[in-house]
């Protein structure tokens, strides 16, 4: 892409066509006048005119277009795509942790285009959701209208921070063009078996009358209204995400992202090998009922030391098991177990709890009668939904067994010195003891005693080798109206479930005044019957379209592909655009989303590989988390308070950043204030991306001084105290020394190291040691001045955008050629040698480059360091190093 010219000689100060949202910033920073530049007469000045220079280059890079990437491009050049995760557009709009991220993606793009790249750098929203439905529960606003608004604060907040997005690509989740392809992707799922309707257990609030999400149900009640909320089987579209769980495991290991993220992704996925053991179930008597348990275990060879069995409160032969004198203990703890989430059951849930059922099994190794509990830490959702409890060695099982008073037997031998503590389980590997029954285990390691039962087990047909998986297949259904509707139509009686052809896509939400549920558990859809009844297109019979919506994960898992074809009506992205431009060479977002927007993404992409929409296997290539940006506290007494209201205490020096906290910093008021370049240094400036950071405003002055230094580098002091900045430059034609050659190089140098590392707080530092440098030369050679402005420009782009044209320039810097570090200048004229005497370190002497021994020595004769060393001594010999030690021998 060429450069293009600016559209006017000098650009003027005040421009004559702004966008609203500019203007109106613009005038409210110059009534503020940030402080930075001192008072004058009693009023705050200007350290740079950062107002006008922002507006006036986000108005040129918007009218010219600056950032937009064609769809004919010169396919031979490289390309680079980076990609934030695209944002949420709340009402509350950015706060300054938002920006941390963007910058850091806005730094590489900016450096990468002038680096010969074809850059792709696009923005959108993720917009349809839950909070938008509420608002219109609340207020009546339709949800459209709310997430429009939304949108639209959210990109005039991000254009006055100077983001190079291709603006033309602009998408939006919920707008239908978009939402069609989402339907198209689903279809392909159903088509293919991977998209199924089952009945699932989902949180059912009788008084709300509607299904609630697992964040609104809090100690078994509703979040709103504190009502009673119940598990309830309800008919939910699900997604066969396990048919790739050994792809999503295996192809993490090709991925440029962080260990701790891709660890997640595995343990999530919960891949594990064992064994699915049948044990008969028996009467209070001992007699076979005709019924059989079966359990699976990554512990085969404790077998002999499982001593009682646990089934989930949702096990479908629980009631068949229970006897008739514990049913009643058993229905009331099954009720109160499922009205708790998943969450609540396990990792939340510090006692354990249950019931015996009355039942017993059989041990197939020990054929002896344990019995069998119900308890709540068992899911049904994993595994078999039953266990069998060795709590010898498993903590859960342990602390169950203690809770009741339950037996355990010692199966494994901890290691020779170790000796088995009962107050906890060993859950080591050994030597099998005690367990010689049916099968004789005793002396094999654990790997072999695993074996050999999985084999007996296979023989005598109560066992096999099993490989399971903690993931499960992806709940993909919301009872809402704010959502995808699915493109699918379930015939009338019978219910099957027919696709909508693709030629009648996108299937669009209707209009509706009414978003309350239905009080009998289906969705607000169901209120437009007329837009539910309809005729299924194949079979000509009446049919009704499926009222359920697609959870907010559903445009998220693709949308990286759309960016590449925004504007295409015949395809979800034109192949040879995939082919260029895929796979994300760089996704930037926070660590939050680190499993589950990464693994459903990873799902749909795999399966659109497999249907050959897509020619890679991963989406994302490289991943980056950037780090949390903290609350600003400060200390009053012995305890801290929040620095933006003191009356809030906190328990820590800092805080996460939240509207609920009250320490929400808006990124308007310090772009107001300072500048959004300084903004947007800042936020680079606190500290490694990838480090939790906290919040200073003494900080974003510290940087905002900078920028000044750096305008005056350039530009010059003002006229008179407090006015305006000449039109000149400070810059000289004359050309550079050696030693402002070797400043210049050596910072081109560290810049570009940290840029490619992603590490830009350093970067900064090391143009902040060029300013030093270069605040103290006499002349200011102007090849060197646009270097620089041009290292500068990827970070704060307004201002170095106003030096390059104020240098001279009538193009912007965008397109420039990013400066190359000369070799010879990286290395000095000197080097600093070790003095010792006698094989004693005395001290250093610089000497030039290249000096041979007789230099070093008379430079150590000449320095009146070394002369109480030397005084009235003789040198004997000299042992020399060159460029790095001088040894004297002296008598």
């Amino acid at each position: 892409m060429s450069a293009m010219a600016l559209s006017w000689a000098r650009p003027p100060l005040t421009p004559s066509q702004l966008v609203s949202y500019n203007a109106s910033l613009a005038a409210a920073m110059m009534r503020r006048c940030c402080t930075g530049g001192g008072f004058h007469g009693g009023a705050r000045i200007l350290s740079y005119p950062f107002p006008e220079i922002e507006a006036r280059w986000q108005q040129f890079w918007e009218e010219n277009q600056t950032f937009h990437t064609p769809d004919a491009i010169d396919t031979s050049k490289p390309k680079f795509y980076v990609l934030d995760m695209f944002p949420y557009p709340s009402g509350a709009g950015l706060h300054v942790g938002h920006p941390e991220g963007y910058t850091a993606t806005d730094i590489t793009a900016r450096y990468k285009r002038m680096c010969g790249f074809n850059v792709l750098h696009p923005m959108g929203w993720d917009a349809f959701g839950l909070p938008a439905e509420q608002y219109a529960l609340e207020t009546g606003t339709h949800p459209r209208l709310t997430t429009l608004k939304n949108i639209d604060r959210f990109r005039n907040q991000l254009k006055a921070l100077g983001f190079s997005y291709d603006w033309q690509r602009e998408i939006s989740t919920t707008e239908p063009d978009y939402y069609k392809w989402t339907q198209w992707i689903f279809l392909q799922l159903f088509k293919r078996g991977l998209a199924y309707q089952a009945e699932v257990a989902v949180n059912w609030c009788p008084a709300l009358g509607t299904v609630l999400a697992n964040e609104e149900v809090i100690d078994g009640l509703s979040e709103r209204g504190s009502h009673p909320v119940v598990r309830k089987p309800m008919r939910q579209w699900m997604l066969r995400i396990t048919e790739y769980a050994d792809r999503l495991l295996e192809d993490l290991d090709g991925l440029d992202w962080p260990d701790s993220i891709k660890d997640m992704q595995r343990n999530w996925i919960g891949r594990s090998e064992g064994a699915e053991v049948e044990f008969h179930v028996l009467d209070s008597s001992g007699a076979p009922v005709g019924l059989s348990l079966r359990v699976y275990t990554t512990r085969p060879d404790t077998l002999c030391g499982a001593t009682y069995l646990v089934v989930g409160p949702e096990h479908p032969l629980l009631d068949q098991v229970t006897t008739s004198e514990q049913r009643n203990a058993v229905k009331d703890y099954t009720e109160a177990a499922l009205r708790k989430s998943d969450l609540e059951r396990t990792q939340l849930q510090k006692v354990k709890t249950g019931v015996f059922t009355g039942a017993y099994a059989k041990n197939p190794a020990t054929a002896e009668a344990i019995p069998v509990w119900v308890a709540d830490y068992v899911l049904g959702s994993y595994g078999t939904g039953a266990i069998m409890a060795v709590p010898a060695h498993d903590s859960r099982d342990h602390e169950f067994a203690l809770a009741f008073g339950l037996p355990m037997r010692l199966v494994v031998s901890p290691r020779e010195g170790q000796d088995w503590d009962q107050k906890k389980a060993y859950a080591g590997d050994g030597l099998l003891v005690n367990s010689s029954y049916e099968i004789d285990l005793n002396g094999l390691s654990t790997v072999e005693a695993g074996m050999k039962v999985t084999t007996w087990l296979e023989k005598i047909g109560l066992g096999k080798k099993q490989v399971n998986y903690k993931l499960r297949d992806w709940l993909f259904a919301r009872q809402r109206y704010w959502g995808e509707p699915f493109p699918v139509v379930l015939l009338e009686g019978s219910g099957e479930a027919r696709p909508v052809p693709e030629n009648e896509l996108p299937v669009t939400l209707p209009e509706i005044d009414e978003f309350t549920p239905t009080g009998t558990g289906e969705p607000p859809l169901a209120k437009a019957t007329s837009w539910v009844r309809t005729i299924d297109v194949e079979s000509k019979q009446p049919a009704l379209r499926e009222t359920n919506t697609m959870p907010q994960w559903a445009g998220s898992c693709w949308y990286y592909l759309r960016f590449m074809d925004p504007r295409n009506k015949d395809a979800l992205v034109d192949p040879e655009k995939e082919r260029y431009w895929g796979p994300v060479d760089l996704y930037v977002g926070g660590a939050e989303h680190s499993v589950l927007h990464l693994l459903y993404a990873r799902f749909w992409h795999k399966v659109l590989y497999d249907i050959g929409v897509v020619s890679t296997k991963e989406p994302f290539q490289c991943l980056v988390n950037q780090g949390m940006i903290l609350g600003e506290v400060v200390k009053i007494g012995e305890g801290y308070v929040l620095k933006h209201d003191q009356s809030i205490r906190v328990s820590a020096r800092a805080h996460k950043m939240s509207k609920s906290r009250g320490n929400v910093i808006n990124p308007d008021d310090i772009v107001t204030e300072y500048g959004a370049d300084s903004l947007r240094l800042y936020e680079m400036f606190m500290g490694p991306l990838r480090e939790t950071k906290i919040w200073s405003t003494n900080g974003v002055e510290g940087v905002h001084r900078f920028l000044g230094r750096a305008w005056r580098l350039v530009v010059g002091m003002p006229l008179v105290p407090g006015g305006s900045f000449p039109d000149r430059t400070l810059a000289t034609d004359t050309q550079p020394s050696r030693e402002q050659l070797q400043t210049l190089h050596q910072c081109i140098n560290k810049v570009t190291e940290e840029i490619e590392g992603m590490r830009f707080n350093t970067a900064i530092s090391a143009m902040m040691e060029f300013i030093n440098a270069a605040t103290k030369w006499n002349n200011r050679p102007k090849v060197v001045l646009e270097t620089f402005v041009l290292l500068l420009s990827p970070f704060a782009p307004h201002i170095a955008e106003e030096l390059w044209h104020r240098l001279g320039h009538s193009q912007t810097l965008a397109y420039e050629a990013w400066p190359k570090a000369m070799e010879e200048y990286l290395k000095g004229d000197t080097v600093t040698l070790a003095i010792q005497m006698n094989g004693k370190t005395k001290g250093t002497v610089q000497v030039a480059v290249g000096a041979d021994e007789a230099a070093a020595v008379a430079a150590v004769l000449d320095d009146k360091t070394f002369t109480k060393f030397l005084d009235g001594k003789d040198i004997k010999k000299s042992i020399y190093v060159p460029g790095r030690i001088l040894n004297l021998i002296v008598k």
